[in-house]
């Protein structure tokens, strides 16, 4: 399976938001490496957000590196790997929020770094799966605290 996203999306739970739905169109992905998607609509009680504009944009991006790395040889005296390089994959939300009334528009980022080593994809692909399976259901458990974390400050 790849990095494709099937619309719509049920968001997490958050504080506020009764069944977040978000509906998302096909967008254009800043390198040739990603696929990006628009929220071109929302749904569920208490969403009173705006959707993707151009001044402020709600997107996903989900993207990989442009050139996949590989591992590097074995030292023939040591029979260690000299480096193990990594491919770095990302998800990242941009979103139009207001700073202060009436002034312009700021994009706030959120973005998710996964750092693979080279090899481990072959080798281990259990634990990598596993590692994946863990993250999204941490995110999934701490959906509403994250955002009130984000209005208070307090963890």
């Amino acid at each position: 399976m790849s990095l494709t996203l099937t619309s719509p999306i049920t968001g997490g739970a958050q504080t506020g938001f009764t069944t977040p739905s978000y509906t998302i169109v096909a967008d254009t992905a800043p390198t040739t490496s990603g696929k990006q998607y628009a929220i071109s609509a929302m749904s569920g009680a208490g969403v009173p957000v705006d959707p993707s504009t151009t001044s402020r944009p709600y997107t996903v991006t989900l993207s990989r590196p442009a050139i996949l790395k590989s591992l590097s040889v074995v030292d023939p005296i040591t029979g260690v790997l000299r480096s193990v390089p990594r491919n770095s994959f990302t998800c990242i939300v941009r979103k139009g929020v207001t700073p202060l009334a009436g002034q312009a528009p700021a994009v706030l980022v959120a973005k998710l770094t996964v750092d693979v080593p080279a090899g481990a994809d072959l080798a281990d692909a259990a634990n990598l799966r596993s590692a994946m399976s863990v993250l999204v259901g941490a995110l999934n458990q701490v959906s509403a605290g994250f955002g009130d974390t984000l209005i208070a400050g307090t963890i």
